[in-house]
């Protein structure tokens, strides 16, 4: 594994072989390369990508300033994927980074091979986007365990489950490395809605959603798949918004989109 920071400051982690495909780091706790446990966690979810592409998986640029914007996040990735590469590569984003993989490919289509957007859409539902604001304005205001708290809703569906869950995350909830960097990015995903320039994301691309994703309904993931040029579309049964890329199918899903002849 080797670790290091793009052009702009975006840090990285660098691992397994082949061609290459960068993945856009969702919002974490640290602008900074996880480590320890994290870090062996990121890289299992990783494994099976890893085993047929040199895996480049980008963070956010530390301190990124309030009112930054997802096209403004996409700028800073352009800006070191133009120092990094020499042509279009895979780019593969999840939940706030699979928004942030939809900008950039509508922006900067000249950096995109194929695409790759899980637990995502054209914007969050009114659901998705009450609890996330819910989420947010909390982390704001510094009160990262009742933060931690308000993401139980989108873990279970009985009130038993939500109970359940609600006491785990408030037991294990710690203060962010970087809390700011975590509303910013969040706060640009709240504004985010891309309806209007689907039509231009000219690259191929697979859209992958759970069916019980409490922030991004299968419906808004379907219409971002059906609104770019060309548009693959994957529903997992019973998956939620942070359980897409465990389910079983996930790593194969990807690899057969990402290697296939039919996708220009």
């Amino acid at each position: 594994m080797r670790e290091g920071v793009l052009a702009g400051g975006a840090p990285y982690l660098e691992f397994g072989a082949g061609d290459p495909l960068v993945v856009f780091r969702t919002v974490l706790p640290d602008s900074a390369n996880p480590r320890g446990a994290a870090r062996w966690a990121e890289a299992r979810s990783l494994k099976p990508l890893a085993a047929r592409f040199t895996v480049l998986a980008v963070g956010r640029r530390p301190g990124l300033e309030p009112g930054v914007t997802m096209a403004d996040l996409a700028a800073h990735h352009a800006e070191g994927l133009r120092a990094r590469f020499d042509r279009p590569v895979d780019v593969l984003g999840l939940s706030t980074a699979g928004c942030l993989a939809l900008q950039f490919a509508a922006d900067h289509p000249g950096l995109v091979r194929r695409l790759v957007v899980a637990a995502a859409g054209t914007r969050l539902g009114p659901e998705g986007r009450r609890l996330q604001r819910e989420y947010t304005d909390l982390l704001a205001a510094g009160r990262y365990r009742a933060a931690a708290v308000a993401l139980a809703p989108t873990t279970a569906d009985s009130r038993l489950g939500r109970a359940a869950m609600a006491g785990l995350l408030g037991l294990t909830a710690a203060r962010p490395a970087d809390p700011d960097g975590m509303v910013a990015m969040l706060r640009a995903e709240d504004a985010f809605d891309i309806d209007d320039r689907l039509g231009e994301i000219t690259a191929p691309a697979l859209v992958v959603a759970g069916s019980r994703d409490a922030l991004y309904s299968p419906e808004l993931a379907e219409r971002a798949a059906r609104g770019v040029r060309e548009g693959t579309f994957k529903l997992y049964e019973g998956r939620r918004h942070h359980t897409v890329t465990t389910d079983p199918r996930f790593g194969g899903d990807v690899v057969d989109f990402l290697t296939s002849p039919d996708a220009r």
